[in-house]
């Protein structure tokens, strides 16, 4: 019988694809354009969040099986952070494109250096506790996608979350053990957007949804095929991408090709159509997960390294009477609240924000009334 996790020899064939996309609007004034919340530390640990997803995932891959696809204006800050990344191993966009173009675009170049390549992509900006059993998943995860199949990660709930989406969970794939696979390994039966609150508890309730990280595991040959499957365009003008990329013509290539590109997440351009195709499988995960999308997670992270009614993120000098939140500062004048709850307030140097954790979803819509009123040099 084959191992029931991952062999050395699947193992020596795993490559990291990290993409590091997005502003982290809902985390505004603090992530911006040019510096977003990937690059920042977010949860008190004392190192950026893409930082720690580099360190949780090179145990597993090596410095040189890890590609990472970022904007071009983040080029100086991720290899300020990632010195260890090979300059080869930098894929830069000249514009947002989504999830699958910049995944698939990272499988297309680490295929054809590696034609046996198993492709784990694992988003920049998430925190994630107990690295040992996250990279116990992995491996798991990895003897899963040999056979063949699209992988998934899913967090087993811990509460009716309405901010993540749910991966609906089936049968075991091998639950007598005939085939060899981790005994964990699940089939997907389909993914869920963000459900109201009332269905979050339903699905919370019955134990037979995760939540849905957004990470993924497969061949990287398979994940190109189907990506041709679904999206023969987009997987057409990548390959014409990553054939010239050891050429003179990558430059022109890309900056004629990348633009054209579709703009579709990952999700809707294989993992679901996939999932309805019966080729979808899921590996629950039991470690502490979070996105880390608002300042109601940022709150949640500090308060685990800092319990209190106060969470400060950075160096803050705060007076607080009978007040309980969240605080994030980069100035140094003296904060002082009294009589509040659930404050949040985000005090930067061109900037000051203040809302509450109830509405801390709601930061994204401000950020949209700040572009509509011209100041988009804030944003």
């Amino acid at each position: 019988m084959a191992s029931r996790t991952a062999t050395p020899e699947q193992l020596s064939h795993l490559h990291a694809i990290i993409p590091a996309g997005g502003v982290g609007s809902r985390l505004w004034p603090l992530s911006r354009a040019r510096e977003p919340k990937f690059l920042l530390d977010l949860t008190g640990a004392g190192r950026s969040l893409i930082r720690s997803t580099w360190e949780r995932i090179v145990p597993l891959t090596g410095e040189d099986r890890i590609i990472v696809v970022t904007g071009e204006a983040h080029r100086a800050g991720v290899m300020a952070q990632l010195p260890e990344l090979p300059e080869r191993n930098l894929v830069l966009e000249s514009e947002p494109r989504d999830s699958t173009a910049a995944i698939c675009l990272a499988a297309a170049l680490i295929v054809r250096r590696d034609p046996e390549a198993i492709v784990a992509s694992f988003p920049a900006d998430h925190f994630i506790g107990d690295e040992p059993e996250f990279r116990a998943v992995v491996r798991d995860a990895v003897a899963v996608a040999a056979t063949g199949r699209l992988v998934t990660i899913g967090i087993t709930p811990t509460s009716p979350a309405t901010g993540f989406g749910y991966i609906h969970v089936g049968e075991p794939l091998d639950p007598a053990g005939a085939a060899g696979l981790p005994a964990r390994a699940r089939a997907v039966t389909a993914f869920v957007e963000k459900p109201k609150a009332a269905v979050a508890r339903r699905y919370v309730d019955s134990g037979e949804y995760l939540w849905n990280a957004g990470m993924f595991v497969a061949r990287a040959a398979d994940l190109l095929g189907w990506l041709e499957r679904q999206e023969p365009e987009l997987a057409a003008g990548i390959a014409r991408i990553a054939d010239a990329w050891g050429t003179d013509e990558r430059d022109a290539e890309r900056a004629r090709v990348w633009p054209t590109l579709k703009k579709v997440a990952i999700d809707y351009a294989i993992a679901e159509p996939v999932a309805a195709e019966g080729d979808v499988a899921v590996i629950p995960g039991t470690f502490d997960w979070d996105d880390v999308g608002d300042f109601a997670a940022v709150a949640r992270q500090v308060r685990k390294r800092n319990p209190g009614n106060l969470a400060i993120l950075g160096e803050a000098s705060v007076l607080s009477e009978s007040s309980t939140g969240v605080l994030v500062s980069e100035t140094d004048r003296l904060i002082a609240i009294i009589g509040v709850e659930d404050l949040v307030v985000v005090d930067t140097d061109d900037v000051l924000m203040i809302t509450t954790g109830a509405h801390a979803q709601r930061v994204k819509e401000m950020v949209n009334m700040v572009r509509q009123t011209g100041n988009e040099d804030l944003l």
